[in-house]
């Protein structure tokens, strides 16, 4: 196995196990084709600096263990990495950081290795990527159109193959933007899931570090280890024990009138990709995105341009002539607003996002385009703040709305460059998204990155998601029998059909209402019909107090080996019951009736 660009967390993994590569040998070598004089990098750090990082990893004796060991990494530069300058894009704001931000020291823990600081808009302020003094990053399919940004080198950086993922920040939609302009997923998560300690502020009470990624299960595992509550963090946040999963064939909110600005291209790719989704069993629900829109305005037509000066207030006023014009502008807006404007804003945010939050709940998750156009460079440059707004026409509600989000591509515009969309969901559906997402993966796989290369087939999980219990029912909790509502009631959701191991016995059990079997564990039996679903882990406990003596729930073993918890019975109790074993399952047996 050759190195080569493009790799996914799990390759890089196989070829450490396979001993075909050693961090360092693999690290170093990639190190050495990073180009300092590429404006997709701010600071690429030295020889010196990336083997300090190898020595502290090599003289940890678990290191091989570590879910992120030897996976090299790049992080927007307004995050901060510690011995490294963060600029945030504005060469006279620079300082160095005296420690790791919490998610880079998170990462770093975990195994992975930071090659680089990348470019962005200054102050993360723009969606475009071009608003740096360290210059315009282009797209990594072609040169004449914009990255996006405010996260640009970082998303670049991962499409074309030479990290596996990157952090950005996402405010305004900095980790979506640039994700469909690139063909990554751009996983934006609920607020506070993801500790802002060490970040340089764009509006601190909206900020998300987020992450791009060329496949979903690596912006999952990135995630897993980003998550988690920070004391040092105002707005760190814990999540809900479980999360509602959306449904085999989910209902999807998709705006009843976008609007394109011009792009046909990008028309045509939103509603091919609206006839796959159809394909793939979704229920697309044309919805007035009119809320939506009335909150996006208040992101930059409202005092929330005052707390993006408050983050830079000191620096802007003394050195206010070494910031990007267009940057400057934007923040110099903040005098227009009063304390008492602000308050109105936030009340109307307020009244706008639950009227946001009563039309989702009338869906499973929302559809968007990630933006409405992929515009050039030139066009950027002749237009700087009305392009830039148009770009967020689908993200800037987000996080005003307390809502997650995870961009995905949807397949190539009719030149071959790249579209995409976002599902978006209500705080801590994270998971209910990525699930999804992998669903979108495998229905409509796409290349990773820039590169052309072929992305590996994810392998189906075999685990309930997190905050779930896989649980095997075997009687009247079968789709379509008279307890399922019980299941359905609690949000489960269905996986698979399939068997239990061979030493099972199966019985009607009498005078029971509705009838149900009874199984029981033998040393002589047979394989029995089984469902499997994924309760939300807060509601099963209300699931298991509604089941009567003699059934219970316990640990089965299924065909193929795997352990589930479900429903068992009493040994005493099938005295007297008729044993149906040979007809292979309780449907068979009702059939037979």
């Amino acid at each position: 196995m050759a190195q080569q660009s493009g790799w996914t967390i799990k390759e890089w993994h196989a070829a450490y196990l396979s001993g075909e590569l050693t961090p360092r040998a693999a690290i170093e070598k990639l190190h050495v084709q990073l180009d300092t004089e590429d404006t997709a990098f701010i600071h690429v750090l030295s020889a010196s600096e990336l083997s300090a990082q190898l020595d502290a990893l090599e003289a940890l004796s678990d290191a091989a263990t570590l879910p992120l060991y030897g996976i090299p990494f790049v992080v927007k530069d307004n995050i901060d990495v510690a011995g490294l300058p963060t600029t945030a894009a504005c060469p006279a704001y620079a300082f160095t950081a005296t420690q790791d931000s919490t998610c880079v020291g998170r990462l770093r823990a975990a195994g992975a290795v930071v090659l680089a600081k990348t470019n962005l808009d200054q102050f993360a302020t723009g969606l475009v990527g071009t608003r740096s003094p360290y210059g315009p990053v282009s797209n990594s399919f072609d040169d004449r159109y914009i990255s996006g940004g405010s996260s640009s080198g970082s998303a670049v950086s991962v499409a074309r193959g030479l990290v596996p993922f990157s952090l950005g920040t996402d405010t305004a939609g900095s980790g979506r933007v640039p994700a469909a302009f690139n063909n990554l997923v751009g996983l934006k998560p609920t607020r506070g899931r993801f500790s802002t300690t060490g970040v340089v502020p764009a509006c601190r009470s909206l900020d998300c570090v987020s992450i791009f990624a060329l496949n979903v299960d690596d912006a999952q595992q990135v995630a897993a280890v980003l998550e988690g509550f920070d004391s040092s963090d105002g707005y760190s946040r814990t999540p809900p024990p479980s999360t509602v999963m959306l449904p085999a064939a989910p209902r999807l909110g998709i705006p009843a009138a976008p609007q394109w600005f011009g792009d046909t291209l990008y028309e045509a790719a939103w509603l091919a990709s609206l006839e796959q989704l159809r394909e793939m069993g979704a229920e697309l629900v044309e919805l007035d995105f009119s809320p939506m829109q009335q909150l996006a305005e208040l992101l930059y037509g409202g005092p929330w341009v005052a707390e993006r000066y408050a983050a830079v207030a000191g620096f802007m006023d003394a050195h206010g002539d070494k910031m990007n014009p267009v940057v400057r502008g934007i923040l110099a807006q903040a005098q227009n607003f009063s304390a008492t404007d602000t308050y109105l804003a936030e009340y109307r945010r307020a009244d706008l996002a639950r009227t946001i939050q009563t039309l989702m709940s009338s869906v499973d998750a929302l559809l968007v385009p990630t933006t409405p156009r992929l515009p050039m460079l030139e066009q950027v440059e002749a237009d700087p703040v009305g392009v830039n707004s148009q770009l967020g026409t689908w993200t800037n509600f987000v996080n005003l709305a307390d809502c997650s989000a995870l961009a995905l591509p949807a397949g190539l515009r009719g030149d071959g460059l790249p579209f995409g969309i976002t599902v978006i969901g209500a705080a801590w559906q994270d998971a209910a998204l990525a699930e999804f997402g992998r669903r979108w993966e495998a229905f409509a796989p796409w290349r990773a990155g820039a590169t052309g290369r072929t992305l590996p087939v994810a392998a189906p999980s075999t685990q309930a998601p997190a905050g779930h219990v896989r649980l095997a029912v075997v009687g009247a909790h079968l789709s379509g029998m008279p307890l399922n509502t019980q299941l359905i009631e609690r949000h489960a959701r269905f996986v698979e059909c399939t068997f239990t191991a061979g030493n099972y016995r199966l019985y009607a059990l009498p005078n029971t209402t509705p009838p149900k079997p009874g199984l029981i564990r033998a040393s002589e039996g047979a394989s029995i019909a089984v469902e499997l679903w994924d309760v939300p882990i807060d509601r099963f406990g209300s699931f298991v107090a509604l089941v009567p003596a003699p059934l219970g729930i316990g640990t089965l073993t299924l065909k193929d080996g795997r352990e589930v918890k479900g429903f068992i019975c009493e040994g005493a109790a099938v005295d007297g019951a008729t044993d149906i074993t040979h007809l292979g399952g309780w449907r068979a047996f009702i059939a037979s009736r």
